[in-house]
Protein backbone atom coordinates (compact mmCIF):
# COMPACT_ATOMS: atom_id res chain seq x y z
CA UNK A 1 0.00 0.00 0.00
CA UNK A 2 2.52 2.49 0.96
CA UNK A 3 4.33 2.09 -2.35
CA UNK A 4 0.94 2.23 -4.37
CA UNK A 5 0.84 5.85 -2.00
CA UNK A 6 4.19 7.01 -3.33
CA UNK A 7 3.21 6.88 -6.80
CA UNK A 8 0.06 8.48 -6.10
CA UNK A 9 2.04 10.96 -4.61
CA UNK A 10 4.54 11.59 -7.13
CA UNK A 11 2.15 11.73 -9.90
CA UNK A 12 -0.45 14.61 -8.19
CA UNK A 13 2.49 16.35 -6.80
CA UNK A 14 4.95 16.00 -10.00
CA UNK A 15 7.78 15.03 -7.72
CA UNK A 16 9.28 12.36 -7.09
CA UNK A 17 8.45 10.94 -3.89
CA UNK A 18 9.27 7.95 -2.25
CA UNK A 19 7.85 6.75 1.49
CA UNK A 20 11.36 6.27 3.30
CA UNK A 21 9.89 7.10 6.92
CA UNK A 22 6.51 6.36 8.42
CA UNK A 23 5.44 7.12 12.26
CA UNK A 24 2.71 6.34 13.91
CA UNK A 25 0.52 9.42 15.32
CA UNK A 26 -1.70 8.85 17.98
CA UNK A 27 -4.99 10.72 19.14
CA UNK A 28 -7.64 9.44 17.06
CA UNK A 29 -10.36 6.90 17.95
CA UNK A 30 -11.65 5.69 14.22
CA UNK A 31 -8.38 6.75 12.40
CA UNK A 32 -4.98 4.83 11.42
CA UNK A 33 -2.60 8.36 11.36
CA UNK A 34 0.97 8.88 10.10
CA UNK A 35 3.29 10.84 9.09
CA UNK A 36 5.53 10.17 6.03
CA UNK A 37 8.30 12.04 4.48
CA UNK A 38 10.84 11.21 1.93
CA UNK A 39 13.88 11.94 4.43
CA UNK A 40 13.74 14.98 3.44
CA UNK A 41 11.54 17.63 3.86
CA UNK A 42 8.69 16.48 2.18
CA UNK A 43 6.53 15.19 4.95
CA UNK A 44 2.63 14.71 4.86
CA UNK A 45 0.01 13.53 7.55
CA UNK A 46 -1.73 10.56 5.86
CA UNK A 47 -5.43 8.83 7.49
CA UNK A 48 -5.53 5.32 6.46
CA UNK A 49 -8.84 3.27 7.14
CA UNK A 50 -10.84 0.20 4.92
CA UNK A 51 -11.77 1.09 1.98
CA UNK A 52 -14.98 1.02 2.77
CA UNK A 53 -14.97 3.72 4.85
CA UNK A 54 -13.71 6.19 1.55
CA UNK A 55 -16.90 8.56 1.48
CA UNK A 56 -16.08 9.63 5.33
CA UNK A 57 -12.31 10.75 3.96
CA UNK A 58 -14.34 12.53 0.46
CA UNK A 59 -16.46 13.95 2.89
CA UNK A 60 -13.71 15.27 5.01
CA UNK A 61 -11.45 16.38 2.22
CA UNK A 62 -14.63 18.71 0.83
CA UNK A 63 -15.42 19.78 4.20
CA UNK A 64 -11.83 21.20 4.35
CA UNK A 65 -11.88 22.52 0.89
CA UNK A 66 -15.20 24.54 1.97
CA UNK A 67 -13.46 26.22 5.27
CA UNK A 68 -11.01 27.22 3.41
CA UNK A 69 -12.82 29.29 0.67
CA UNK A 70 -13.43 31.79 3.39
CA UNK A 71 -9.83 32.66 3.50
CA UNK A 72 -10.15 33.72 7.17
CA UNK A 73 -9.48 30.03 9.20
CA UNK A 74 -6.61 27.95 8.35
CA UNK A 75 -6.95 24.57 7.85
CA UNK A 76 -4.47 21.90 5.99
CA UNK A 77 -4.20 21.95 2.29
CA UNK A 78 -5.67 18.27 0.83
CA UNK A 79 -3.27 16.45 -1.46
CA UNK A 80 -5.01 13.28 -2.08
CA UNK A 81 -8.06 11.47 -1.41
CA UNK A 82 -8.70 7.86 -2.99
CA UNK A 83 -8.41 4.18 -2.46
CA UNK A 84 -4.98 2.87 -2.08
CA UNK A 85 -5.09 -1.07 -2.82
CA UNK A 86 -7.36 -2.23 -0.45
CA UNK A 87 -7.58 0.75 1.87
CA UNK A 88 -9.02 4.16 2.11
CA UNK A 89 -6.56 7.23 2.45
CA UNK A 90 -6.70 10.76 2.96
CA UNK A 91 -3.43 12.85 2.33
CA UNK A 92 -3.24 16.46 3.81
CA UNK A 93 0.20 18.65 4.59
CA UNK A 94 2.02 17.53 8.23
CA UNK A 95 1.33 20.36 10.60
CA UNK A 96 2.97 19.93 13.93
CA UNK A 97 0.20 20.97 16.35
CA UNK A 98 0.81 22.46 19.69
CA UNK A 99 -1.65 23.87 22.13
CA UNK A 100 -2.22 27.82 21.77
CA UNK A 101 -1.66 29.73 23.90
CA UNK A 102 -3.71 32.69 25.08
CA UNK A 103 -2.51 35.87 22.67
CA UNK A 104 -3.29 32.70 20.03
CA UNK A 105 -6.44 31.41 21.46
CA UNK A 106 -7.50 34.76 21.32
CA UNK A 107 -6.85 35.01 17.57
CA UNK A 108 -8.57 31.80 16.66
CA UNK A 109 -12.01 33.52 18.73
CA UNK A 110 -11.37 36.22 16.19
CA UNK A 111 -10.77 34.32 12.95
CA UNK A 112 -13.38 31.24 13.82
CA UNK A 113 -15.75 34.86 13.86
CA UNK A 114 -15.04 36.28 10.48
CA UNK A 115 -15.42 32.63 9.18
CA UNK A 116 -19.26 32.57 10.79
CA UNK A 117 -20.15 36.03 9.26
CA UNK A 118 -18.62 35.23 5.92
CA UNK A 119 -20.81 33.86 2.84
CA UNK A 120 -24.63 34.51 1.95
CA UNK A 121 -26.15 31.29 2.14
CA UNK A 122 -30.41 31.67 2.73
CA UNK A 123 -30.90 28.31 4.16
CA UNK A 124 -29.74 25.55 6.58
CA UNK A 125 -27.98 22.49 5.05
CA UNK A 126 -25.01 21.56 2.90
CA UNK A 127 -25.21 20.03 -0.58
CA UNK A 128 -24.55 16.76 0.08
CA UNK A 129 -24.97 14.04 3.26
CA UNK A 130 -21.34 14.02 5.31
CA UNK A 131 -20.25 12.27 8.44
CA UNK A 132 -19.96 13.35 12.20
CA UNK A 133 -17.10 11.26 13.14
CA UNK A 134 -18.21 7.62 11.10
CA UNK A 135 -22.09 8.86 11.97
CA UNK A 136 -24.02 9.27 8.58
CA UNK A 137 -25.02 13.32 9.01
CA UNK A 138 -27.87 14.23 6.86
CA UNK A 139 -27.96 17.72 5.34
CA UNK A 140 -30.68 18.12 3.10
CA UNK A 141 -31.72 22.07 3.18
CA UNK A 142 -34.00 23.85 5.22
CA UNK A 143 -35.70 27.07 5.24
CA UNK A 144 -36.55 27.11 8.92
CA UNK A 145 -33.61 26.26 11.78
CA UNK A 146 -35.55 24.69 14.10
CA UNK A 147 -36.81 22.51 11.85
CA UNK A 148 -33.35 21.24 10.26
CA UNK A 149 -31.90 21.02 13.50
CA UNK A 150 -34.64 19.06 15.35
CA UNK A 151 -35.06 16.85 12.32
CA UNK A 152 -31.56 16.39 10.53
CA UNK A 153 -29.68 16.75 14.00
CA UNK A 154 -31.53 15.35 16.99
CA UNK A 155 -34.21 13.54 15.36
CA UNK A 156 -31.67 11.32 13.11
CA UNK A 157 -29.45 10.37 16.47
CA UNK A 158 -32.30 9.02 18.23
CA UNK A 159 -33.44 7.31 15.31
CA UNK A 160 -30.09 5.52 15.18
CA UNK A 161 -29.94 4.85 18.87
CA UNK A 162 -33.43 3.27 18.88
CA UNK A 163 -31.82 0.69 15.65
CA UNK A 164 -29.90 -0.11 18.46
CA UNK A 165 -31.78 -0.96 21.12
CA UNK A 166 -31.31 2.34 23.06
CA UNK A 167 -33.93 4.10 23.45
CA UNK A 168 -34.86 7.67 25.40
CA UNK A 169 -38.38 8.78 25.03
CA UNK A 170 -40.89 8.77 22.09
CA UNK A 171 -38.86 10.60 18.90
CA UNK A 172 -41.76 12.71 17.63
CA UNK A 173 -42.29 14.49 21.07
CA UNK A 174 -38.69 15.03 21.66
CA UNK A 175 -38.26 16.34 17.79
CA UNK A 176 -41.50 18.32 18.60
CA UNK A 177 -40.20 19.99 21.97
CA UNK A 178 -36.33 20.40 20.05
CA UNK A 179 -39.06 22.86 17.37
CA UNK A 180 -40.98 24.54 20.05
CA UNK A 181 -37.68 25.36 21.93
CA UNK A 182 -36.17 27.14 18.68
CA UNK A 183 -38.92 28.06 16.99
CA UNK A 184 -38.46 31.80 15.63
CA UNK A 185 -35.19 32.17 16.20
CA UNK A 186 -33.52 32.77 13.26
CA UNK A 187 -29.83 32.62 13.12
CA UNK A 188 -27.33 33.81 9.59
CA UNK A 189 -26.84 30.67 8.07
CA UNK A 190 -23.08 30.31 8.81
CA UNK A 191 -20.65 27.58 7.40
CA UNK A 192 -19.84 24.92 10.23
CA UNK A 193 -16.83 23.25 11.34
CA UNK A 194 -19.06 21.19 13.01
CA UNK A 195 -16.56 19.18 15.11
CA UNK A 196 -15.25 21.99 16.92
CA UNK A 197 -14.01 20.40 20.12
CA UNK A 198 -10.46 21.23 21.48
CA UNK A 199 -8.67 18.18 19.93
CA UNK A 200 -9.62 19.31 16.32
CA UNK A 201 -7.50 22.57 16.34
CA UNK A 202 -4.17 23.69 17.52
CA UNK A 203 -0.97 25.99 17.24
CA UNK A 204 0.60 25.62 13.93
CA UNK A 205 4.05 27.65 12.33
CA UNK A 206 1.94 29.70 10.51
CA UNK A 207 -0.99 30.29 13.42
CA UNK A 208 -4.14 28.58 14.95
CA UNK A 209 -5.41 25.79 12.27
CA UNK A 210 -8.68 23.62 12.38
CA UNK A 211 -9.30 19.85 11.23
CA UNK A 212 -11.65 17.18 11.52
CA UNK A 213 -14.59 19.02 10.24
CA UNK A 214 -18.19 18.01 9.94
CA UNK A 215 -19.16 20.77 8.17
CA UNK A 216 -22.86 22.35 7.10
CA UNK A 217 -24.25 25.65 7.10
CA UNK A 218 -25.97 26.66 10.75
CA UNK A 219 -25.74 28.56 13.84
CA UNK A 220 -22.81 29.93 14.42
CA UNK A 221 -23.72 28.75 18.27
CA UNK A 222 -23.46 25.30 17.82
CA UNK A 223 -19.99 25.53 16.99
CA UNK A 224 -19.19 27.49 19.83
CA UNK A 225 -21.20 25.06 21.79
CA UNK A 226 -19.19 22.11 21.10
CA UNK A 227 -16.15 24.16 21.67
CA UNK A 228 -17.68 23.96 25.69
CA UNK A 229 -18.52 20.46 25.80
CA UNK A 230 -15.44 18.65 26.08
CA UNK A 231 -12.92 19.92 28.32
CA UNK A 232 -12.98 23.15 26.39
CA UNK A 233 -11.01 26.15 24.66
CA UNK A 234 -9.28 28.54 26.66
CA UNK A 235 -11.18 32.01 27.73
CA UNK A 236 -8.76 34.19 25.55
CA UNK A 237 -10.70 31.89 22.92
CA UNK A 238 -13.82 33.29 23.77
CA UNK A 239 -13.13 36.47 24.44
CA UNK A 240 -11.71 36.87 20.78
CA UNK A 241 -14.82 35.72 19.14
CA UNK A 242 -16.68 38.13 21.38
CA UNK A 243 -14.76 40.90 20.27
CA UNK A 244 -14.93 40.32 16.65
CA UNK A 245 -18.93 39.25 16.81
CA UNK A 246 -21.02 38.99 20.10
CA UNK A 247 -23.20 36.04 20.60
CA UNK A 248 -26.76 36.65 20.51
CA UNK A 249 -28.90 36.53 23.24
CA UNK A 250 -30.32 33.32 24.64
CA UNK A 251 -26.70 31.61 24.07
CA UNK A 252 -26.76 29.82 27.18
CA UNK A 253 -29.85 28.15 26.62
CA UNK A 254 -29.59 27.01 23.10
CA UNK A 255 -25.96 25.38 23.95
CA UNK A 256 -26.88 22.45 25.65
CA UNK A 257 -29.93 21.50 23.33
CA UNK A 258 -27.20 21.65 19.82
CA UNK A 259 -24.51 19.60 22.13
CA UNK A 260 -27.13 17.03 23.05
CA UNK A 261 -26.40 15.99 19.15
CA UNK A 262 -22.58 15.73 19.66
CA UNK A 263 -23.95 13.38 23.22
CA UNK A 264 -26.13 11.68 21.36
CA UNK A 265 -24.28 10.95 18.37
CA UNK A 266 -21.06 9.55 20.82
CA UNK A 267 -24.20 7.55 22.65
CA UNK A 268 -24.34 6.17 18.97
CA UNK A 269 -20.48 5.74 18.48
CA UNK A 270 -19.33 4.84 21.77
CA UNK A 271 -22.30 3.46 23.67
CA UNK A 272 -22.39 3.15 27.82
CA UNK A 273 -20.44 6.46 28.81
CA UNK A 274 -22.56 8.47 27.17
CA UNK A 275 -25.95 6.97 28.07
CA UNK A 276 -26.12 8.27 31.32
CA UNK A 277 -24.98 12.30 30.01
CA UNK A 278 -27.58 12.14 27.14
CA UNK A 279 -30.49 10.94 29.38
CA UNK A 280 -29.49 14.08 31.80
CA UNK A 281 -29.44 16.32 28.87
CA UNK A 282 -32.91 15.49 27.98
CA UNK A 283 -34.17 16.04 31.36
CA UNK A 284 -32.73 18.98 31.83
CA UNK A 285 -33.94 20.13 28.35
CA UNK A 286 -37.65 19.06 29.14
CA UNK A 287 -37.60 17.90 25.73
CA UNK A 288 -38.94 14.20 26.86
CA UNK A 289 -43.07 15.15 27.88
Amino acid sequence: MWHALSLHLSELLDIDFEIREKTAINGGDIHDAYCISDGGEQRFFVKINERELLPAFEAEAEGLRQLAMSGHIRVPQVHFVGPVKDNAALVLNFLPIKSLDDTQAYLLGQHLARHHRWGEQAEYGFDDDNFIGTTEQRNCWHRKWCRFFAEQRIGWQLQLAAERSLHFGNIDTITDNVKAQLVGYTPKPSLLHGDLWSGNMGLSVNGPVVFDPACYWGDREADIAMTELFGGFPQSFYNGYQAEWPLDDGYQQRKDIYNLYHVLNHVNLFGGPYLAQAEQLLIRLSLTN
